[in-house]
């Protein structure tokens, strides 16, 4: 895997809606190698304020150009939100170990489910553009997407423009699903079945435990990408280990995509 650190031009950086922004910039090395699930670290902004840099999953990617997708919620995000296009932006990456998606193109049977609890669905379109078939048709990927309310449904447009098949989940009910969107998997594992089904999540911790549960008691490989607070971004600082099998790993270094049956909670 190559690793580089590059200056580029900001494409663009826009609000997406309420605290949620796009940004592109364009990096051949960065988005040729990238894989889903993988992140870039950033230098928001020249000076020594906010010191560390920020981590943000690889949201899509189109020729030389990588689409980044962020929520603005402190100090460093806030900074990054207020950068403009033609500025130039500090980036190492791509860094992280992605999902393992490859044997899913391949296989003939079988559904690939994406499980996305809020900005979980960041890395998690990235993934659904790979996982197209080599006619375009996106109909073997199925995404459920939890959210609080309606209107914090992220990304939905994008993966149905993507072929895939789309169901939400809310909390309040106020669109689709009336509950947690794990109770929506359950639901559609008895819809679909399971056999060859492969689960991709990304969410909050609660969620990516009871996704790991659903996917033990119907014996399907799941594959989670973790959401922990990263300081160094490249295994150094050991701010970010979870507890797996094989003793304590570094979310940022060996994953922070980890098999469900590695990890425990």
């Amino acid at each position: 895997m190559k690793i580089a650190q590059i200056k580029t031009k900001i494409i663009s950086n826009k609000r997406f809606s309420g605290n949620y922004w796009h940004l592109e910039f364009e990096s051949g090395v960065i988005a040729k190698n990238a894989l889903p699930g993988q992140f870039v670290n950033i230098k928001v902004n020249n000076g020594l304020e906010p010191l560390l840099r920020r981590p943000i999953s690889v949201h899509r990617v189109k020729g030389r150009k990588v689409k980044l997708f962020y929520e603005v919620v402190g100090a460093g995000t806030q900074v990054l939100s207020q950068r403009k296009p033609g500025e130039l932006l500090d980036i190492i990456g791509p860094l992280g170990n992605g999902f393992d998606y490859r044997g899913a193109i391949k296989a003939k049977a079988g559904k690939n489910i994406l499980v996305a609890g809020g900005m979980g669905v960041a890395p998690l379109v990235f993934l659904a553009q790979r996982l197209l078939r080599p006619s375009g048709a996106g109909n073997d990927t199925i995404i459920l997407i939890g959210a609080k309310t309606k209107k914090q449904v992220l990304c939905a447009q994008e993966f149905k423009a993507l072929g895939c098949t789309v169901r939400l989940a809310t909390d309040d009910g106020s669109v689709g699903f009336r509950g947690k969107v794990t109770d929506l998997l359950k639901q559609q594992l008895s819809v679909t079945g399971h056999r060859s089904s492969v689960i991709y999540t990304c969410g909050p911790r609660a969620m990516l435990k009871a996704v790991s549960e659903i996917a033990r008691e119907n014996k399907i490989n799941a594959q989670l990408s973790l959401e922990e607070h990263m300081a160094c971004g490249i295994g150094a600082c050991l701010g970010c280990v979870v507890s797996t099998k094989d003793g304590y790993q570094r979310v940022c270094k060996d994953g922070p995509v980890f098999l469900s049956q590695e990890l425990i909670w």
